[in-house]
């Protein structure tokens, strides 16, 4: 399932009561930045992104041609550009968003945006809301785990094979 992360501006005094302009961003391989690389830039306002990539190219090229690299070498290295770009699209929107003053409220696992917007808030709506236009979710609480009686995962352990424990220490707890 994919993941997304929830952004909310923090500039112009518009705060976390501008739910409109929430932003999600799926984490995840984007295909259309790695196919229209400079179009998706462009799409999603990434101007310094765009600025460097642009320059990237062009030293890449430069590069290349002044130590007569092959066409068949110049494509390889634009693929992998191509498909890193693919692979940090989310992060670098991500950054931008944080050098633009927006503030990450959440991460929301689900199917799709529409999912993850309505999974995000209800949760909110829930009790989590907003007080004095701040998050009111407790990030402070451990993880559920196994040793903690009332914790969703909370279950006993389970039972070992008939000669101990399997794997590369034959006995719980013997030297290593």
């Amino acid at each position: 399932m994919p993941v997304y992360t929830v952004h909310a501006p923090v500039a112009n005094g518009a705060g976390l009561s501008a739910t409109d302009k929430f932003v999600f961003v799926r984490d995840g391989f984007h295909f259309w930045a790695m196919v229209a690389s400079v179009i998706w830039l462009l799409w999603y306002r990434l101007w310094l992104v765009l600025i460097g990539y642009i320059v990237l190219m062009i030293a890449v090229h430069f590069g290349m041609s002044a130590i007569g690299a092959s066409r068949g070498t110049v494509f390889t290295v634009d693929l992998l550009i191509a498909i890193l770009m693919g692979l940090e699209a989310a992060s670098l929107r991500r950054w931008m968003l944080s050098r633009g003053k927006w503030r990450q409220l959440d991460i929301v696992v689900a199917d799709d945006e529409e999912a993850a917007e309505h999974r995000f808030f209800e949760r909110w709506a829930g009790g989590r809301g907003l007080v004095n236009d701040q998050w009111a979710v407790d990030r402070g609480a451990p993880p559920p785990t196994r040793n903690i009686p009332g914790q969703p995962f909370s279950k006993p352990p389970p039972p070992l094979p008939q000669g101990g424990i399997i794997g590369l220490f034959p006995e719980p707890g013997g030297q290593r």
